[in-house]
């Protein structure tokens, strides 16, 4: 049966976090605050950037501020230090073959989103790629969806691929179910107590999990 399946991006099907994290290291720097080793920088890779700079100790009426820095390094430099993860093109392939629809739902500003897959040559594959609007009026997961949504008209057979529990959490506002990935940048556990339908530990995998 064909469905819409929804991808997120980053820790989905591009591993994004070098240059995620290279910016989010400059940033708390500008700002003065403690660079934690890399490791510990990995949640910068998927949720909105406002939130997650909060919790490294940036003001909330300075996060735009740490945004604008971030992305003064991310738009010309951090975007491309990036490759998509081995398995990820045959996969898009097999789904399109199968005559499958496919969607790009990103909390990843859409202009970087559409730049990001275009550079990979991606982007032929996705009927449509939404994501975070700059003017931070469209940032969750659950916004960039009803966004989607918004703009294709009604979609049958949905299901989320995700690597996060806001991917899960997301989707599941409205009615879509979501099978995690375990090569990104979340955690397992997080995306099972979020309400994950599946886990997929290879791109193999989640084609037989798409196809069930």
């Amino acid at each position: 049966m064909e469905k819409a399946i929804l991808f997120d991006l980053d820790g989905t099907l591009t591993d994004s976090g070098e240059g995620i994290i290279n910016c989010a290291q400059m940033t708390l720097e500008r700002f003065g605050l403690p660079v934690p080793p890399r490791e510990e920088m990995r949640v910068f890779v998927g949720p909105p950037l406002g939130d997650t700079f909060i919790k490294f100790g940036i003001p909330e009426e300075r996060t735009q501020e740490a945004i604008d820095i971030f992305r003064s390094r991310y738009v010309p430099i951090g975007k491309y230090e990036n490759h998509p993860y081995p398995g990820i093109r045959e996969l898009l392939e097999a789904l399109k073959a199968q005559g499958h629809r496919l969607f790009v739902a990103t909390s990843k500003p859409e202009v970087t989103a559409i730049e990001v897959l275009e550079h990979f040559d991606l982007a032929k594959y996705f009927d449509l790629i939404c994501g975070a609007s700059l003017d931070q009026s469209r940032t969750t997961k659950s916004e960039v969806i009803a966004f989607l949504l918004e703009q294709n008209g009604r979609i049958d057979n949905a299901v989320m691929v995700g690597d996060t529990e806001f991917d899960v959490l997301g989707a599941a506002a409205h009615g879509i179910p979501t099978i995690g990935v375990s090569w990104g940048y979340g955690q397992v556990e997080d995306m099972q107590k979020a309400g994950a339908a599946a886990i997929a530990d290879t791109p193999e995998s989640l084609l037989e999990l798409l196809n069930q």
